[in-house]
């Protein structure tokens, strides 16, 4: 046994070996099985420009201890798995790709251009699902689609002809965020704001009929006034009373514009006068329309200024700010400039500042999609975990606006629209290209040029993905959704909306929102703050296990992950507590010899029945602990608090059945009731670990004697809620008190921890306390280290002793001849001014204001924590000090 269990836990030698046994005897796949109940998870699709970060680690790991807990539990459990094609983000990638050619996309053609994307992705695509896999990810991955697979496709036309038929599409000229660099349209949620530090520049617009006279107007934007319409003051602002309706001359373009009035206009916004763009401001834009002002478009698609722009035309937009600046400043038309800052939505691919701009684009009315969607969530029929996040769904969902669905990209789902070239008819929609015209009969037909946002294709993943009814009427509603606050209006909203319309069902019955993973300071992890931490490295250096463990034990349910690669050394420890727990227990079954595989064989006295009143206090207690614990790791996961689950299994395995019980079973461990209780709990805990750890719960199930041939197939361990025994709990909670106590004492007393000359003295009160402690005394006299143990009844004071409470019970140590009471005072005085000189210095540290300006946060929390420490170490020397008297 010894020879074939090596004494040091390797992943290498394990995760890949068993990741492809899995694979091999299909052990991910899911069918309709109508004897199941069915488990059900689609992942949140990684675009397939993707590589494994910290974000998809967390995430994916969450959804694989779902997906393995729900498979243990004897339901039909499916995780579905698949790639998006991510129109923007894989198209800028090719871009970027064949401009190392000196090529452009409009160089190759679109045909030609969409050829190379898909070579692209069929030699990258699929880099995240390999990682994926060396995460562990138990995914069917027979099953595994991609937003433009053909069947997928169709169901993408298909869900936009249903729309176009219910009337619920149409296209119309509107201000849409537009990036400059993409050159597509942007929905509200994919051009996310940033606060930004600017000016408010002040402009002088001079009346027609008196050049001398103007009117000033602030603006953040100066070079859109050339496609100024109007300039609008509030109706209520007396300043501006008897100008209404006067004609201004709009500089550097003398084109005439009224002066209008509204009650939207903010009067305490620099002069209360306002420069009305329609074509370049969504606020102006309803102004515009409301006051039937002209529209003129003066950028063009690629952020320069157009013909309008008149002298500016072909200037980038920023340059031209700076151009008519000082072109107004020459006229003096530029009163001043005030610093600002404004927030200001960025492209959420290329983080180009997005553009206001008017633009025909098709658009989904989402007010009656989205009223049912809003009634699953208050009435409970879908549920989010933490609870708060309903609220945030609610309040986007209440405001929701019509969704710009068109953008101006190649690579994507093209917009199912078809236009008769001959007799200019209207819109035709239509899965597949019309035979004819259905107004004329031509055959003359062009599709529209637009492609669908990407978000119109992923909101139909909880269903589209299944290839056949059966699958869809047994897997869906599927059951729970893992993903992160940032998509909930992206996806999660959408994803509702369209398993109502199109199924009319829910989509998922739970929505976990899981936190942000962060540096250690609180910063999000990216490239360009150079904070990133590689899951591939953290795998390659601690295992796979020792990720997820780690990942999951900080991750509290909804709250943001604070990371740095310490963190990894404690999934990496726990990692090597149960191996050498476990090579320790299977060299130590009495004659388990050697089978040809390497595994235990059954013993009959390994699987013998005892009755709970046959076993003493120390296998009542463990067993007990472990069922306890093992009810409280099923209450959290059901409840989405992965944490506390696998914060319960760390305590009971490496503390309680480590520390504890194989420490006081170790003298008599050959006792067959010891032998089987401690080859029981070790199996069950490799089963109950084995969702957040699979790899080495494998490794370990795999040499112990099983049936089966994967132990991620085994049943999720029986709850015996008759052997939970509360009162052997408390009584075994009283002794290893009393050990842990003692232990205290020795450490306080600086007594070496191998040090056996030591005696105690217990004293209690209570008999039945005093007749347990009797009965445990060989074990605690063992763990403790001691000599000699008595137990009385009343305790008195006596010089020469060392004495500390534990609750109703005094523990004492006669310190004759174990230590000199004299010099052991003089070293705690020691100890006492070092730790009160350290405080004074780290004092006067954090009080300093350039020391908490300059260093890190972590540093400073560090320091801090320190601090602390030391106060307390001083007042245990005084109270060891006084005790000492």
């Amino acid at each position: 046994m010894l020879d074939e269990i090596p004494k040091q836990y390797n992943p290498k030698d394990t995760e890949d070996k068993w990741y492809k046994f899995w694979e091999e005897n299909n052990l991910f796949s899911a069918k309709v099985n109508p004897g199941k109940k069915p488990y059900t998870i689609v992942i949140p699709p990684p675009n397939v420009t993707g590589i494994l970060h910290m974000g998809h680690a967390l995430n994916n790991t969450i959804q694989d201890i779902l997906i393995r807990y729900q498979r243990m539990k004897g339901l039909e459990a499916l995780w579905m798995p698949g790639t998006d094609h991510a129109g923007i983000a894989t198209q800028n990638v090719v871009e970027k790709t064949i401009a190392k050619e000196g090529l452009k996309r409009q160089d190759l053609g679109r045909e030609k251009f969409i050829e190379r994307v898909w070579a692209w992705k069929k030699q990258y695509g699929s880099t995240i699902i390999r990682q994926l896999k060396k995460l562990g990810a138990s995914c069917d991955w027979e099953r595994e689609r991609f937003t433009m697979d053909k069947e997928y496709s169709e169901a993408v036309k298909d869900a936009f002809v249903v729309l176009w038929e219910k009337g619920l599409i149409y296209q119309d000229d509107k201000i849409i965020n537009w990036c400059p660099r993409c050159q597509t349209a942007l929905s509200d949620e994919e051009a996310p704001h940033r606060e930004l530090q600017s000016n408010l520049y002040y402009l002088k617009y001079p009346f027609k009929d008196n050049p001398d006279g103007f009117i000033v107007v602030a603006t953040t934007r100066p070079e859109t006034m050339l496609g100024d319409t109007a300039v609008a003051v509030n109706p209520k602002d007396k300043r501006y009373k008897k100008l209404v309706g006067k004609t201004l001359i709009l500089p550097l373009v003398n084109r005439e514009i009224k002066i209008i009035t509204d009650v939207v206009v903010d009067m305490k916004f620099g002069t209360g006068a306002v420069k009305v763009t329609p074509s370049h401001d969504p606020n102006d834009y309803a102004l515009g329309k409301k006051h039937r002002l002209g529209f003129i478009n003066v950028i063009a698609p690629d952020g320069k200024m157009n013909k309008n722009a008149g002298d500016y035309k072909d200037m980038d937009r920023f340059e031209a700010r700076e151009v008519i600046l000082e072109d107004l400043k020459e006229k003096r038309l530029l009163e001043k400039v005030e610093p600002h800052s404004l927030s200001a939505g960025h492209c959420y691919r290329c983080h180009t500042i997005i553009e206001p701009y008017l633009s025909r684009q098709w658009f989904v009315r989402m007010e009656s999609l989205a009223k049912p969607a809003i009634e699953a969530v208050k009435k409970g029929r879908i549920k989010f975990h933490p609870a708060r996040w309903a609220k945030v769904y609610l309040n986007w969902m209440e405001n929701i606006r019509d969704w710009c669905i068109s953008r101006q990209i190649w690579w994507g789902h093209r917009i199912p629209i078809w236009y008769c070239l001959d007799c200019k008819n209207a819109a035709m929609a239509s899965a597949e290209k019309p035979v004819k015209c259905i107004k004329c009969g031509s055959t003359d037909i062009k599709q529209d040029e637009d492609v669908l946002d990407t978000w119109f294709s992923s909101w139909l993943w909880p269903f589209a993905t299944f290839k056949n009814k059966e699958d869809r009427q047994y897997f869906y509603p599927t059951s729970s959704l893992v993903t992160a606050p940032e998509i909930i209006f992206f996806w999660v909203a959408r994803m509702i909306m369209a398993g109502l319309e199109f199924q009319n069902d829910i989509p998922f019955k739970d929505v976990y929102i899981h936190g942000t993973v962060r540096d250690v300071e609180g910063k999000k992890m990216s490239k360009s703050l150079g904070n990133i931490i590689d899951p591939l490295e953290i795998i390659n250096e601690y295992g796979a296990d020792a990720l997820r463990y780690s990942l999951i034990a900080i991750t509290a349910q909804g709250q943001d992950v604070y990371l740095s690669k310490e963190r990894f050394e404690q999934g990496r420890n726990f990692a090597n507590k149960i191996w050498n727990a476990s090579r320790f227990i299977l060299m130590n079954l009495e004659n388990a010899g050697q089978s040809p595989s390497g595994t235990v064989p059954a013993r009959t006295d390994l699987c013998v029945f005892f009755k709970k009143e046959e076993l003493n206090l120390a296998n009542r207690w463990i067993l007990s602990r472990f069922y306890s614990t093992l009810k409280g790791v099923g209450k959290n996961l059901e409840r989405y608090q992965f944490n506390e689950a696998a914060s319960l299994l760390y305590g009971f395995f490496w503390h309680e059945f480590c520390d504890w019980y194989l420490e006081i079973i170790k003298a008599d461990i050959q006792n067959p009731h010891n032998q089987m209780v401690m080859y029981k709990i070790l199996e069950k805990s490799l089963r109950a670990m084995h969702p957040f750890m699979p790899f080495i719960t494998e490794e370990l199930w795999q040499r112990l004697f099983h049936e089966g041939n994967s132990i991620m197939v085994q049943s999720w361990p029986h709850l015996q809620e008759d052997i939970i025994d509360l009162r052997s709990e408390k009584i075994m909670s009283e002794v290893l008190e009393i050990i842990t106590g003692i232990r205290n004492m020795r450490l306080e007393l600086d007594i070496l921890p191998h040090a056996d000359n030591i005696a105690a003295k217990v004293f209690t009160a209570n008999k039945h306390k005093r007749e347990v402690l009797e009965n445990f005394s060989g074990q605690i006299k063992s763990l403790a280290r001691l000599k000699q143990l008595t137990i009385l009844s009343e305790y008195k004071r006596v010089s020469g002793e060392f004495a500390s409470v534990v609750k109703d019970t005094h523990i004492v140590i006669p310190l004759s001849g174990v230590i000199d009471l004299k010099k052991h005072k003089e070293k705690i005085t020691t100890k006492i001014k070092k730790a009160e000189a350290e405080i004074n210095t780290k004092e006067k540290m954090l009080g300093d204001k350039n020391f908490l300006k300059r260093a890190p946060g972590e540093i400073v929390e560090k320091e801090k924590e320190k601090l602390k420490n030391l106060k307390e170490q001083i007042q245990k020397l005084k109270g060891v000090y006084d005790a000492l008297k």
